[in-house]
């Protein structure tokens, strides 16, 4: 293939990459979005290929078979809950192959540069292995977070702050040494240094983080992963890996800043240390009896309401009863209720959990409302219905300074009617942190499975 075609199958392919990234910003749009998606990745891949730059047709073909086929086993297996997971570890493939690129181009003698030249690609190896490493591990401790392989609540070292200007330094000043050691072929060591220092700024970064922050996690290693493949881009001298590692690194850089500022957050004080961490004081003693409700109960309620909000949440991915929420959702429509759904922005445990859980369910996108939709609505709503959900309904979060979440904006269904909680037990959240809306007047508690708890309020709503 000529080179003004490859060129050309690039434009297209980024075309459609931008194209993917706008459809993917409404869930309307979403699946028209991956379809973009892939196919930008298809001609991109093809184009790549007959580029005249392979060598082994036979070492591509069997990659792509192998790759392709844990992707699609993926796909096939992985449950909506291991979601999250399962797109932290698929970032440090990125952040991996970042790495093994850089070590492969630093390591490639068959194209020799002198001079200026030489110089700008030795920075490029730097910054890709630097980026790549950081990636790859704060990916696999996220993973193991979000499984739940090792805790969610911080690990906050003593002078923690210190410990990672130190590494930061060490790197910068170990960027000089490599330059200066290229010339006498003996580089390889303060690279190999500041790979090992990479490793462990990604762990140390990510440990370091609560529970709570974890979607902004995925969307900040998210980022990560494209400057990472924007790195490998330069190094490899590959416009479309550059352009595209951009586009991801900006988006992510962008969902991770709108995050923060749904939670009241800046993006330092995730870094520096997340949700979960003392806060200054001793958070206060939530007091009270919780009031049981059962099934049938619960269904009586929702057929005397006339409006009714349902927030869902981690719990409710996990027992996948974003099915029979549904079915609930068309009968009591049917029955001429107002139903809707509301969305915190960090619901769930990656960005758009619950809008993806939702929108496999085949709810209607237009009673699915963002936070800042309804929260002023609440006074209006007769009767909300908390599906595994905690921190993002924690009035702590408002009324208590002290509280590890204290500051961040919730869904305060407490304003409304009657709230009814699902939930196995009266164990906290991911953040570790109580919630004294358990306990409130107008609360009522729903134990056990939400899938099987739901069918039983289904069953009693069509009797």
């Amino acid at each position: 293939m000529s080179h003004s075609l490859v060129t050309m199958s690039y434009i297209i392919a980024t075309i459609l990459f931008i194209l993917s990234l706008s459809g993917l910003s409404k869930q309307e749009t979403a699946r028209k979005g991956n379809y973009y998606g892939m196919l930008g990745m298809a001609i991109a891949i093809a184009a790549t290929a007959l580029s005249g730059y392979v060598t082994s047709y036979e070492v591509l073909l069997g990659a792509l078979v192998v790759g392709g086929a844990i992707g699609a086993r993926a796909a096939i297996k992985v449950e909506m809950t291991q979601m999250p997971e399962l797109v932290a570890i698929m970032h440090s493939l990125v952040g991996m192959a970042a790495v093994l690129v850089g070590y492969a181009n630093f390591l490639d003698v068959s194209h020799p540069l002198i001079g200026v030249e030489k110089t700008i690609h030795e920075v490029e190896i730097y910054i890709g292995i630097l980026i790549g490493a950081v990636t790859f591990s704060g990916s696999v401790i996220a993973f193991c977070k979000l499984s739940e392989k090792i805790s969610g609540k911080p690990l906050l070292l003593p002078g923690r702050h210190w410990f990672n200007l130190l590494l930061l330094i060490a790197a910068v000043a170990l960027a000089g040494v490599f330059l200066q050691q290229s010339e006498n072929g003996s580089a390889i060591v303060p690279l190999a240094i500041m790979t090992g220092i990479a490793l462990i700024f990604g762990i140390h970064m990510v440990m370091a983080i609560g529970g709570a922050d974890m979607p902004v996690v995925v969307s900040m290693l998210n980022s990560y992963s494209g400057w990472a493949a924007a790195a490998t881009g330069f190094m490899l001298s590959n416009d479309l890996l550059i352009v595209t590692g951009a586009l991801v690194g900006s988006s992510g850089a962008i969902l991770s800043y709108i995050m923060c500022r749904a939670m009241n957050r800046n993006f330092i004080s995730v870094i520096a240390g997340g949700f979960g961490a003392a806060a200054g004081g001793e958070a206060a003693v939530i007091e009270g009896e919780v009031q049981p409700i059962d099934a049938d109960e619960t269904a009586q309620l929702l057929l005397e309401a006339k409006n009714i909000m349902i927030i869902p949440g981690y719990g409710m991915a996990v027992a996948q009863a974003q099915h029979t929420v549904n079915e609930i959702t068309k009968l009591l429509k049917e029955k001429g209720k107002k139903v809707g759904f509301g969305i915190h922005p960090v619901a769930g445990r990656m960005p758009g959990h619950m809008n993806v859980l939702l929108a496999e369910a085949k709810v209607p996108y237009d009673i699915v409302y963002e936070m800042d939709e309804i929260n002023e609505d609440w006074a209006h709503v007769d009767v909300s219905i908390v599906i595994g959900a905690n921190d993002i309904v924690n009035p702590s979060a408002l009324d208590d300074p002290n509280s590890p979440i204290a500051g961040m904006p919730v869904l305060e269904c407490w304003k409304g009617g009657t709230t009814i909680v699902l939930k196995r037990s009266m164990a906290s959240g991911y953040a570790g942190v109580g919630n004294p809306l358990f306990v409130l007047e107008n609360t009522r508690m729903l134990f056990g499975d939400a899938n099987a708890t739901m069918q039983a309020v289904l069953k009693a709503l069509k009797g």
